[in-house]
């Protein structure tokens, strides 16, 4: 029997998506955890560009590194693709180049998505993007790429101008579920304010759909620090969740007249709560190190089962400050006895922060 041909297209990059502003901490974030786990490799990124690609030795696949580091495990990333490299395209045939890099690759999918950073700019290539559907699909059924069953790997084009476009593979299991890896939330009108969507996208993020029954439950008890005017509540209350609310500002009047609201107006950094709670929920305006010298107080006592709070970041280091701060919070609560599992996620409805979700192992 002879030996299978090997592909002459090696997928040696990481496409990596995430905010445009972003690029260069998620290369930071990646460069460190690649040299950790043994991955040689070095970041390319523009400024605003949306995207970073992790490009490894020549003929060395990326699947490895891909595998170990999955996404859910990256701060700043949106996506995590397994990718060949760009595209320089002939806009008189911009299919062509296409079919044949993926064809030489060896790839297969089921399915294919086209997608393009989160900028203005990108936006733009929609009209282009609609028109190419059906004739790139047609080809690649054609070549053999895109056909019914193939392990439910997903074939991803990122087109960042409209002849260039660079293709990558994701994988069930290591990759966002969301196109261009951006979970869009409807704002509820009711809602005191739009920061809502981040507490109601970190449940999404860090809570299985399957468990929301069991850990976001009617009856259960929660603390929302630096609640007013009561966005992060509106969610805790609308899960039918008893509710103290610690801020010196106003509440939502609609909030307060539900019933399941106590409003203190006291410092958040300080307060105790009478008992343990289900659910803190923080999303205080203050140095990164504050607040996570206050959650930890509450983790070390057990004082709630679960927390949701965000880090405002500096301007620069970013990537530094969260990766200290986690370390920080970490190192505390293992001295302390205390275990948990923790997460952190650069979400869409994020700006200038990023979102730690801690869960108590009793």
């Amino acid at each position: 029997m002879s030996n299978p041909v090997p592909p002459r297209n090696v997928p040696n990059e990481l496409l990596l998506y995430c905010r445009p502003g972003f690029e260069a901490d998620l290369a930071a974030e990646v460069m460190e955890k690649a040299e950790h786990s043994g991955f040689a490799g070095s970041p390319y990124c523009q400024q605003d560009a949306g995207h970073v690609r992790f490009v490894m030795p020549p003929g060395e696949p990326a699947n490895a590194l891909h595998r170990a580091l999955p996404l859910a495990a990256l701060v700043f990333a949106r996506q995590s693709l397994v990718a060949l490299p760009p595209l320089q395209l002939d806009r008189s045939d911009r299919l062509s180049a296409i079919i044949e890099q993926v064809r030489d690759s060896g790839w297969s999918a089921e399915s294919v998505w086209q997608e393009t950073p989160d900028t203005n700019e990108a936006k733009a290539l929609a009209g282009l993007i609609k028109s190419l559907k059906r004739p790139l699909e047609g080809q690649l059924r054609k070549a053999g790429v895109l056909r019914r069953k193939a392990g439910g790997r997903r074939l991803h084009l990122l087109w960042s101008d409209g002849d260039r476009v660079q293709l990558g593979m994701s994988f069930p299991g290591n990759r966002s579920e969301q196109l261009g890896g951006i979970r869009r939330l409807r704002s509820p009108s009711r809602a005191p304010s739009r920061s809502t969507l981040k507490l109601e996208e970190a449940w999404h993020e860090f809570v299985p759909a399957a468990q929301w029954a069991a850990r976001l439950s009617d009856g259960m008890q929660a603390a929302d620090l630096g609640a007013a005017p009561g966005g992060w509540t509106w969610q805790l209350v609308q899960r039918g969740m008893q509710v103290f609310a610690i801020d010196n500002g106003p509440m939502n009047a609609d909030l307060m007249a539900t019933g399941l609201v106590e409003h203190l107006r006291e410092d958040g950094f300080v307060w105790t709560p009478p008992a343990r709670l289900d659910w803190l929920v923080c999303d205080i305006v203050d140095k990164p190190s504050r607040v996570i010298s206050m959650v930890e107080r509450w983790l070390i006592h057990r004082w709630c089962r679960e927390a949701v709070f965000n880090l405002k970041l500096p301007m620069k280091q970013r990537w530094q400050t969260v990766s200290d701060g986690l370390a920080r919070l970490s190192a505390s609560l293992e001295r302390a006895g205390v275990k948990a599992e923790l997460s952190c996620r650069h979400l869409y409805h994020d700006r200038e922060e990023v979102t730690v979700h801690v869960r108590l192992i009793d």
